[in-house]
């Protein structure tokens, strides 16, 4: 009897195996010629980002539009340039040209002031100085390209230079620079450089050296060329703080010309 059973179990056994070949014998896993398993993780591969959501298109979105919209109001005496011209000089009576000229440098002026009380700015000294530099080259190169192309008569007709602002350029170029340095810091830096160069843009047209149209495109470009320096810096200098020894200072060369100073202290 106990035979008998043993044998029906066994019998049973193979039935099952046959029906349920899956349980009955284990298959070794296929060598993975196709690379097929190679993520066992299922952490999917980052693939390329839309061109709205990349670098170079956050940094030239807002002043292309800027510069856009002075080209496209850049008529002169007439329109929206007419009618702000009119209201500027209805409420304001123009002021000492000396303050455009110094305002432009006032952003950079922070910027030293800020760094020298301590407060760590996103670069060391060196990498902020060569930022700078490459900044006013593209700000300069552009802008004044676009001058003599553009052939813009000024408000008081002094030159055919008046689109665009090149001050205005500045101060926003010096204010986008501030504000990138140090908007990790706190936000309020960059607010005080740009109301800064808000007020060059403003005694620009007060003083009726620039259209409307000229102090919009001058910022589109400055903050264009700050972005720009940015975006093409890639020599870091191993972005080490090399000590309290370039300083930057304001300095006036009379006859009401103005600018900046650069102090190099070398360290031991």
């Amino acid at each position: 009897m106990r035979s008998f059973l043993i044998t029906r179990f066994a019998a049973a056994m193979l039935l099952f195996g046959a029906v349920h070949p899956a349980r009955a014998q284990v298959n070794p896993a296929p060598t993975d010629t196709t690379k097929k398993y190679a993520n066992p993780g299922g952490v999917s591969t980052p693939g390329s980002k839309p061109f709205f959501k990349s670098k170079l298109f956050k940094a030239v979105a807002i002043p292309t539009v800027m510069i856009t919209y002075g080209a496209i109001t850049a008529q002169g005496n007439a329109g929206i340039n007419r009618d702000a011209r009119t209201f500027v000089q209805k409420q304001f009576r123009p002021v000492s040209t000396n303050l455009d000229n110094t305002f432009i440098f006032l952003p950079y002026l922070e910027l030293g002031a800020v760094a020298l009380a301590g407060v760590e700015s996103r670069n060391d000294r060196i990498n902020t100085v060569l930022i700078i530099l490459k900044g006013e080259a593209i700000m300069l190169a552009s802008t004044f390209a676009v001058k003599y192309l553009a052939n813009e008569t000024r408000p008081n007709g002094a030159d055919n230079l008046s689109f665009p602002s090149g001050h205005t350029a500045q101060a926003f170029l010096a204010a986008s620079i501030v504000h990138t340095e140090f908007r990790d810091k706190s936000q309020w830096y960059g607010v005080g450089a740009y109301t800064i160069a808000t007020s060059v843009a403003a005694l620009r047209m007060i003083n009726d050296k620039h259209w409307q149209s000229d102090v919009v495109a001058g910022a589109g470009f400055g903050i264009l060329s700050a972005h720009l320096a940015y975006l093409s810096h890639r020599n870091r200098w191993g972005r080490k703080s090399i000590g309290r020894d370039i300083s930057m200072a304001p300095a006036y060369f009379g006859s009401g010309a103005s600018g900046m100073t650069l102090t190099w202290r070398p360290t031991k």
